[in-house]
């Protein structure tokens, strides 16, 4: 396992870790997987699957060969995270017009998002550096999945949330988790830039998504997707798009399952972005070669709130490597859609339901047909921002399609049975919209 710079080729040792090459480029892991026999490999990933309390019952570690094998296992910082649900649902398919839709619910992992996937990863490969205090900037998620694992590694953790457009929920979260919480003026981006210049100073070690193992641990969402299909993958893998490093991990894992032959052809990936942050849509649909930051990002999708992805030169080459695409949706789409994934008894975060929003745009466009299949990746739990449940359901300055409000009535049959025939049939709506 070797560290190279995704710009200049420069390589690097692991264990003389940095973040960034001399040259400003990302760093990017390769691996020499020409050693691995792929049968032997699906037959230890099958027996793991038994697992209950050792390393390797983490939906992550489980494929420690394919991520990082050279970590000591007393290095490793895990609470048994990945083992997400994989489910089908009637609903969604009437509602995006595909008949084989799955949902990926990476909102099951412990902290309540996929970025958990990741974070053991970065936060074992820290420890095992002998790094005590992790730090991060975040708009909640990566925040609070590093307050648990820092914690669960008797360590500090310092995270640099916006004070403004984010989920009060995730913040708590984190500080309930022992993080010390700095709320900053300004965005995401401007949290990124703080640390990339002072973290040697304070002794942080990052834990944002321009640290490479972080992807390492991401790329195992499409391992176990993998697993859980036979090793049989949807034509189509839709994910969302903030910070862009969980479409730079699933374009890393599908690549490592062609080499391997764990599977024999590549889905088209489907990068969604809300209007108000989508600068990496606007770069790939003007063609053009740099990104242009978006100075004052906004979208209620507050974990898609990012002007300047840090990981867009990754993503663009996950977009070539898959003859994928961008779309960018509104949030009224979004917010919608987030209802019906709701609905179908999974739910998720605002930014989950890009994923669902954007499907339905490409169904409509005849990007994608009727008869493909599809895989939605959620990222975030159904409460992690309670705030969009609330206002999209109760609120007055939202229009959702499917608002579900609380119903006032006296307790007796008749007032009963005048407040239900009010209620609005479902799939009545969907066969409308």
């Amino acid at each position: 396992m070797k560290l190279v710079c995704i710009d200049c080729g420069q390589e690097m040792s692991s264990d003389d870790f940095k973040y960034q090459c001399s040259c400003g480029g990302l760093v990017d892991i390769v691996h020499d997987f020409s050693h691995y026999d792929t049968d032997h490999l699906k037959h230890v990933f099958h027996e793991r699957l038994s697992e209950r309390m050792s390393v390797f019952a983490s939906g992550v570690w489980r494929y420690k060969e394919l991520i990082y094998p050279d970590l000591p296992v007393e290095s490793i910082v895990t609470k048994y995270e990945g083992n997400t649900g994989l489910y089908r649902s009637e609903m969604l398919s009437k509602y995006t017009g595909v008949r084989k839709v799955y949902l990926k619910a990476q909102s099951e992992n412990p902290s309540g998002s996929f970025k958990d996937n990741g974070m053991t990863v970065a936060v074992s490969h820290g420890k095992h550096l002998g790094y005590e205090k992790y730090a991060c900037t975040s708009t909640g998620n990566t925040s609070s999945s590093l307050g648990m694992y820092a914690s669960i590694a008797n360590a500090s953790s310092y995270v640099f949330v916006p004070d403004k457009e984010i989920s009060i929920n995730k913040v708590l979260q984190t500080a309930a988790y022992g993080g010390n919480v700095f709320s900053i003026p300004g965005t995401y981006d401007d949290g990124i830039r703080f640390l990339e210049k002072y973290s040697g100073d304070f002794g942080f070690y990052i834990c944002n998504s321009i640290n490479p193992f972080r992807i390492e641990g991401q790329k195992s969402i499409i391992y176990e997707i993998a697993q859980y299909l036979d090793w049989k993958l949807p034509d189509w893998i839709i994910v969302p798009g903030g910070a862009l490093s969980n479409a730079t991990a699933l374009g890393k894992g599908l690549r490592d399952l062609y080499a391997l032959n764990f599977i024999d052809k590549i889905p088209r990936v489907a990068i969604i972005q809300a209007e108000g942050a989508s600068p990496f849509h606007q770069m790939i649909s003007k063609n053009k070669e740099t990104i242009d930051p978006e100075p004052f990002p906004y979208t209620r999708a507050s974990a898609l709130n990012i002007g300047n992805p840090p990981s867009w030169k990754k993503a663009r080459k996950v977009l070539e490597d898959t003859n994928g695409i961008t779309v960018s949706v509104t949030d009224e789409d979004i917010l919608d859609a987030k209802a019906i994934i709701d609905r179908t008894g999974v739910g998720c975060e605002p930014a989950s339901a890009s994923t669902a929003a954007g499907l339905r745009q490409l169904r409509s466009q005849q990007v994608i047909d009727k008869d493909e299949s599809v895989l939605c990746i959620l990222t975030g739990n159904i409460l992690k921002d309670t705030g969009a449940l609330h206002d999209y359901h109760f609120g007055k300055d939202l229009n959702g399609k499917f608002k579900n409000n609380i119903k006032s009535a006296e307790l007796s049959f008749g007032k009963i049975k005048s407040a239900m025939e009010t209620i609005r049939d479902l799939n009545g709506l969907l066969k409308i919209h």
